[in-house]
């Protein structure tokens, strides 16, 4: 079983930074896809950054510029650095990682974290 944990969130005013992480453990052989989605109230899931197939990286037209994703691949743990955050930025983030474990392929989310942008 694979399991993601995020961590980071929290409440910050508009034009802050917030680094979020996501930690994946298990017995993981590979990890294909690795990427942050959100989901406002009211709103669809959507995805923000990722991490793809093919080794590249992939945002959302309204983050762009402003957030950067990045992993470590020894330590299975990715990072979403957010700037100049929007109050439309406001939502529950959540990681997801699909990949091969020993169990065979694993498509797994973590628990999500909240992001609170508000003056």
């Amino acid at each position: 079983q694979v399991q993601l944990v995020e961590s980071g969130g929290g409440l910050v005013q508009p034009g802050g930074s917030l680094r979020l992480s996501c930690a994946a453990s298990g017995s993981i052989f590979s990890i294909n896809a690795m990427g942050w989605y959100r989901q406002a109230p009211g709103k669809q899931r959507e995805l923000v950054a990722v991490f793809t197939s093919g080794g590249t990286t992939d945002y959302l037209d309204s983050v762009k510029g402003r957030f950067t994703i990045s992993r470590d691949n020894a330590k299975n743990t990715m990072y979403l650095q957010m700037s100049s955050l929007k109050p439309e930025d406001t939502a529950v983030y959540y990681c997801n990682a699909l990949g091969y474990s020993s169990s065979g392929l694993f498509n797994s989310w973590g628990q999500g974290t909240q992001v609170t942008v508000s003056s």
